[in-house]
């Protein structure tokens, strides 16, 4: 256990329920907040490469006829 650890292990010890049941509630938003900004970092990575692949852009309609398509598979038509 590093040094930091020990010491927040000892300050929280001293603290009523309600004070420890806050720090894990900032505990938990700070971790929270750490997987959206990776999460978007992917989706960065991810526009990136669509960007790369030079494709132009799908229309409405195209996604339209997709959208109608996987439903009439989905029915079984």
């Amino acid at each position: 256990m590093t040094a930091i650890e020990t010491r927040l292990i000892e300050r929280l010890k001293k603290l009523p329920p309600t004070r420890v049941a806050e720090v894990v509630d900032f505990v938990e938003f700070l971790a929270a907040r750490e997987e959206r900004a990776a999460a978007a970092a992917r989706l960065g990575k991810a526009f990136a490469m669509i960007d790369a692949q030079g494709l132009p852009p799908v229309s409405e309609a195209e996604i339209e006829a997709e959208v109608q398509a996987d439903r009439d598979e989905r029915r079984g038509a």
